[in-house]
């Protein structure tokens, strides 16, 4: 039988539209990488009445046996005058590195426990179409640590609070909790479409949206930063049970990005 010969111009498309990696963090090292994270410091509560203080400081943040630990502490602390009862980190990699478009992975272990909110999520570098939530926000994964069978899958966009819109969909792991292993977290961001991947599995995809700043596909047409924290409390995550175990960990093995 005659070879069926494939064009060349066929097997070079093909190979164009893989993914390839462009941002790495193993967290092999004995520090966080400066040159790829900002580390933030606030007790804000992050417009959510969260109950923590994001500090830079190894009890909360620090790299330890290939894993990122961002660990949340109850400890009552008072700085500069800001009473809080929990302690946790929260580091972006903003100006450091931003993308438009791309695949966005996390392999991590989350911490089980009422009140208790890891997340890895990304935001507009330059809001280019106004304040919060105007220029968009992509949630990968947020997760409750009262409900460890499930996470969480959102975008937020429309308006400026409180006229902002969001929709998205749950995630319910088959077998187990997130608590128990580690578990792979992912984002597809194209032109036009956002999808959601737990191990591999596909749950969701989005295809429309709107902001007041701009036609379609804006807000989520420009370069966003990824942000990973553990929260304590808030309108998310509800209020912590005295039964929940403290110090929690939310331990990450590696983040990448990936380009077509």
């Amino acid at each position: 039988m005659p070879r069926l010969l494939v064009p060349l111009f066929m097997v070079l498309s093909a190979a164009a539209a893989e993914w390839r990696e462009v941002w790495r963090d193993d967290f092999n090292g004995k520090e966080l990488d400066w040159t790829k994270w900002a580390v933030e410091e606030n007790g804000h509560g992050g417009g959510n009445n969260e109950l923590q203080y994001y500090l830079d400081r190894p009890a909360n943040l620090r790299v330890e046996n290939g894993h990122l630990i961002i660990e949340a502490r109850r400890d009552n602390l008072n700085v500069a005058g800001v009473q809080k009862n929990f302690s946790s980190a929260r580091i972006r990699t903003k100006r450091r590195a931003d993308w438009l478009y791309g695949r966005f992975e996390m392999s991590a272990k989350l911490p089980a426990g009422k009140g208790l909110w890891p997340a890895f999520w990304m935001l507009p570098s330059d809001e280019k179409y106004g304040g919060w939530a105007s220029s968009g926000e992509i949630d990968i994964m947020e997760f409750k640590g009262q409900e460890p069978h499930q996470v969480h899958g959102t975008i937020h966009y429309g308006n400026a609070w409180p006229h902002n819109k969001f929709k998205g969909q749950t995630y319910r792991l088959p077998k187990g909790d997130f608590s128990q292993d580690f578990h792979l977290f992912a984002v597809e961001w194209e032109q036009g479409a956002i999808r959601w991947f737990v191990d591999g599995v596909q749950y969701q995809e989005l295809k429309e949206w709107s902001t007041v700043g701009g036609p379609f596909p804006a807000p989520f047409d420009q370069k966003f930063y990824m942000v990973l924290n553990l929260a304590v409390g808030g309108g998310f995550g509800g209020p912590v049970d005295p039964e929940t175990p403290f110090p929690a960990q939310f331990q990450v093995d590696y983040v990448r990005v990936l380009q077509r």
